[in-house]
């Protein structure tokens, strides 16, 4: 699979999907999260960290631009790290936090606000587009590499109607 949509309905649903995703991810994937401001990035990304194994609170990056959190996947310890670009005024500073190591083939890194970071950001795996639709929210996922199509082929997700 490629491709996938759906329409979630609250943030119950949106909880549902990051927990989804925590169950199809695998080392090395490079996730994008594009959507205006309240369009629940964050709210998929913390389901999707928690549901992935991390205890404790799960902060917003946008003041500190990433935040580390390691989990075990099948029994490997891995670090997932979200970043959110909003806040940089130019793709360099990326490159001068030193965030490019991080795409490491290993990481599974989850970048908010990816189109801040052009040219210099690694290409993402798996591109996931939310957009407000009513009381719920919209979501696009798109598969653009092997991994990336594997995990969407992993991905356990029904959402309710």
């Amino acid at each position: 699979m490629q491709h996938f949509t759906a329409h979630l309905r609250d943030e119950q649903a949106t909880s549902a999907l990051g927990a989804a995703l925590a169950r199809a991810l695998a080392p090395g994937l490079v996730i994008y999260l594009h959507g205006d401001l309240g369009a629940g990035k964050t709210a998929l990304t913390r389901a999707l960290i928690q549901a992935a194994g991390h205890r404790g609170n799960v902060k917003s990056p946008t003041y500190t631009l990433s935040e580390p959190y390691r989990v075990q996947l099948e029994g490997t310890a891995v670090d997932i790290i979200h970043y959110d670009l909003y806040r940089m005024s130019s793709p360099e500073e990326f490159l001068d936090a030193g965030f490019r190591e991080d795409f490491n083939g290993h990481n599974i890194c989850i970048v908010e606000w990816p189109q801040k970071g052009e040219p210099v950001l690694p290409k993402a795996d798996i591109d996931i587009f939310l957009t407000i639709s009513g009381a719920g929210r919209d979501v696009e996922l798109h598969a653009s590499s092997a991994i990336g199509q594997s995990c969407l082929q992993r991905l356990q997700f029904q959402p309710n109607p």
